[in-house]
């Protein structure tokens, strides 16, 4: 089984770390190319796979040559590019290769016109970076025309670096919103309860150790104990105390909108990609 990536950023690193680090694969069995011979010599010396830099300059050559030898082809790229690769690749994609994308806001069909097959085998899937650390959370969609063994081949690496779920692809922008672009508004949220505590006098550092670690804590509990989060919320909210005078506020500055106006103009975002 040969895996080669078309794409080697931020998100295909954490990719190809969770898939070795998993030992699902060996490096040898991995391949990738990027449109710089900078990147592909970074990742090769990071993870020791084969990384093709553009063949005589030209990375459209590169990505043909990954396409045309691997059995799982992972597009990790922006989505503006994804029909000139699209074009680059489609007379070098077998029809036993399983081409499984990461690019936001690109329909399983997109990619099978790109490819000029309506019958290629297409997955969709959408990580996130908290990949990068092992925690990663990636919904996928199927095309059908897998096999089970193939699923599963891609559920195991997609399962290597988090948790991965399959859903509709008419999910997909929804999983932009609630899990692909939410670790931003999750950071934001931390800086912002450290910025308080800065402002009450604690230690920037520890402040976000404070912080980070109460999120990781608390998203551990709604995971492992299967309580609906507003029951977890009751639990921390004595009365008269100091938490439910903080909801209070919260509730009065219309944080429960403003989260969901903001995922809202997110998956709006993604459907028009």
């Amino acid at each position: 089984m040969k895996i080669g990536f078309i794409g080697l950023g931020n998100m295909a690193q954490a990719m190809i770390g969770g898939i070795l680090e998993s030992g699902l694969y060996k490096a040898g069995d991995i391949m990738g190319t990027a449109r710089t011979a900078a990147t592909c010599e970074k990742v090769k010396s990071q993870f020791d796979i084969e990384a093709i830099p553009p063949m005589d300059g030209d990375s459209a050559k590169s990505a043909a040559y990954v396409a045309e030898n691997s059995d799982i082809l992972v597009l990790a790229i922006k989505p503006g590019v994804l029909p000139d690769v699209l074009s680059q690749i489609k007379g070098n994609v077998k029809d036993r290769t399983v081409i499984l994308s990461i690019v936001a806001g690109k329909s399983i069909d997109f990619i099978c016109g790109g490819l000029g097959n309506p019958d290629a085998k297409v997955i969709r899937c959408m990580p996130n970076t908290p990949a990068l650390v092992g925690e990663g959370c990636t919904g996928v969609s199927v095309s059908g025309r897998e096999t089970e063994n193939e699923i599963t081949a891609v559920m195991n690496i997609l399962s290597s670096f988090g948790k991965a779920y399959i859903v509709p692809e008419k999910m997909m922008d929804v999983v932009v919103g609630v899990s692909g672009s939410s670790p931003a508004y999750v950071f934001m949220f931390i800086e912002a309860m450290a910025d308080e505590a800065v402002l009450q006098g604690m230690p920037r550092a520890q402040a976000y150790k404070f912080a980070a670690q109460s999120v990781l804590g608390s998203a551990k509990m709604v995971l492992e104990t299967g309580k609906h989060p507003g029951e977890l919320k009751d639990m921390v909210c004595s009365p008269s105390g100091t938490t439910i005078e903080a909801v209070k506020v919260l509730e009065e500055k219309g944080m429960r909108a403003a989260v969901m106006d903001a995922m809202d103009a997110c998956i709006e975002k993604s459907k028009k990609l």
